[in-house]
């Protein structure tokens, strides 16, 4: 097979030259860049939103959740609809749906209109990053695949830690709109570089495909069922809610019925059958893993820094960049390192530093600041490039060339449903442990207990002090108080979720043994990062 997958990626890439490849890769990249950063950086916009289209905070959050749902409903759609319109017509249309429905929502004069261009907008945003990936790997010849990866890995996991800096910054000094108006040159420029210099994929020709319209209808109906119970569950007390059981019942039975049809029909819309390869499906599952921890880090994080700490939103993204950077400044070095040591061992010391900076984020306190994180985030940082980029290369790279769009394509969407799940799940046990912890403090406070009484004696002198009425004073005491004891059940509910997000990837390393030993036979050989 990895004599066949050589030789089938210099069929490919034989039709391009170096520079060619370079700019197809300069679109490719700009268009990763513009659908996983507006993931982010639309959520700082959300309270500008609300006072400009006059919506509470659960109907404007249907702006983000109606680009995810489209987004992972056409997921697992692109290896599909590439071979049916041709690589080149989807890609580049998706560029330009995307465009076009950037312009719309910074036009939208209600919420409506807001959420439908954002529906469209997640559906042309799903090729930019799978079919984009898959691109890239065949329009390359093995060799160089490791930097090219490796650069395609810096849009993907540094976009997420710039989005709310540049989402601050624009929402401060311009207004919402201007957060999707950004969108339009760069999408533009990219839709034309990919008319202009990408070929149709040699793996997938023979004009349009059989449309598998029961598969299709399946899918939508079960990730998308799927998709809103994860995005919605918190806020309607998951299953204390009808709505929620009836959405679980549709996703399960949806996604039990799409599975059994696409295993049987000989045309599916979705290529399951690629799962059967051993090192694909461990990596899969690994994604969903990364997923949590990427997403789930990326939302706890700033609920810390500014619920509890009280940091803007700028000052946030500021606090977090450097980890950022520390991921776009190790992704080059795996670009080489992958060629010398097999990708499952660097995903292995990702997933240990990753968890070692997880522990290291278990102490913070109420006091911690900014000098304080910078380590575990540059940890956290590093580790992400040892992760991220093997973890791809292993999982994809045993593929055959044909299935290439169709695993890049279940790849993302593990990745994605990771995140949105870690989200989900970490929302709703930070809420119980706070409680939780907030329950166990109270019982060693007691308007019985010495050190409760001197306690709220030492806060009443002081407020006393500063002329507060004796009656208003004890009450403000009993705030203050009551405030301490929320806040320490706080941190001990964080340092609980960086504990979980730690031992999911430990707990994920055994996976790897399902990966095969050693470098891939195809990226045996000294790399090239030009030709």
């Amino acid at each position: 097979m990895a004599t066949a997958t050589m030789e089938a990626h210099h069929a490919e890439h034989e039709d391009y030259t170096g520079i060619i490849r370079w700019i197809v890769t300069a679109a490719v990249l700009l268009g990763v860049i513009l659908e996983i950063l507006d993931v982010s950086i639309v959520n700082v916009a959300i309270p500008s939103m609300m006072g400009n289209l006059g919506a509470t905070v659960d109907q404007v959050s249907w702006v983000s959740t109606g680009y995810i749902i489209a987004n992972v409903i056409v997921l697992p759609l692109t290896g599909w609809l590439s071979a049916h319109f041709g690589r080149r017509r989807y890609l580049a249309g998706s560029m330009i749906l995307f465009t076009a429905a950037s312009f719309l929502c910074g036009t939208s004069r209600s919420l409506n209109e807001l959420v439908l261009f954002r529906i469209l907008q997640g559906a042309g945003g799903a090729a930019l990053l799978s079919t984009a990936q898959a691109t890239l790997f065949e329009i390359f010849p093995p060799r160089q695949i490791g930097m090219v990866q490796a650069l395609f890995g810096i849009g993907v996991t540094a976009a997420p830690t710039l989005g709310p800096t540049l989402g601050g910054w624009v929402t401060d000094n311009y207004s919402w709109p201007w957060i999707f108006f950004i969108n339009i040159p760069i999408g533009t420029f990219a839709a034309a570089l990919t008319l202009l210099f990408l070929k149709d994929s040699k793996y997938h020709q023979g004009g349009p495909r059989r449309v598998d319209a029961l598969g299709i209808l399946l899918l939508a109906v079960g990730l998308g069922s799927l998709q809103t119970v994860l995005e919605k569950g918190r806020s309607e007390d998951w299953f204390e809610s009808s709505f929620i059981v009836i959405l679980s019942i549709l996703a399960a039975v949806g996604l039990a019925l799409f599975a059994w049809w696409e295993m049987r029909t000989p045309e599916p819309a979705v290529n399951l059958r690629v799962l059967k390869n051993r090192g694909f499906a461990a990596g899969v599952l690994f994604a969903v893993v990364l997923g949590f921890g990427l997403y789930g880090g990326i939302f706890i994080l700033p609920i810390y820094l500014q619920q509890l700490r009280g940091y803007s939103a700028m000052q946030t993204g500021m606090i977090l960049l450097p980890g950022g950077i520390a991921t776009g400044m190790m992704m080059p070095m795996m670009g080489r390192l992958v060629y010398k040591v097999p990708p499952r061992n660097l995903v292995a010391l990702g997933s240990l530093g990753f968890a070692g900076s997880m522990l290291m984020l278990r102490n913070i306190t109420m006091d911690t600041g900014p000098e304080h994180l910078l380590i575990p985030l540059l940890l956290r940082g590093a580790a992400l490039g040892f992760l991220f980029m093997p973890l791809n290369l292993a999982t994809l790279i045993s593929l055959p060339p044909k299935d290439i769009a169709y695993g890049t394509g279940l790849f993302n969407l593990a990745r994605q449903l990771g995140g949105s799940a870690g989200i989900a799940f970490l929302s709703t046990f930070l809420d119980h442990r706070i409680d939780f912890h907030r329950a166990s403090l109270a019982e060693y406070i007691s308007l019985y207990d010495p050190a409760t009484l001197e306690r709220l004696r030492t806060l009443s002198a002081g407020l006393i002090a500063k002329g507060f009425p004796l009656a208003m004073a004890r009450q403000q005491s009993l705030a203050i108080l009551s405030r301490i004891v929320q806040g320490q059940a706080s941190i001990l509910a964080f340092e609980d979720c960086f504990r979980m997000i730690g031992v999911a990837f430990l707990l994920a390393i055994p996976l790897l043994l399902l990966f095969k030993k050693g470098i891939p036979a195809a990226m045996r050989g000294r790399p090239h990062a030009t030709e």
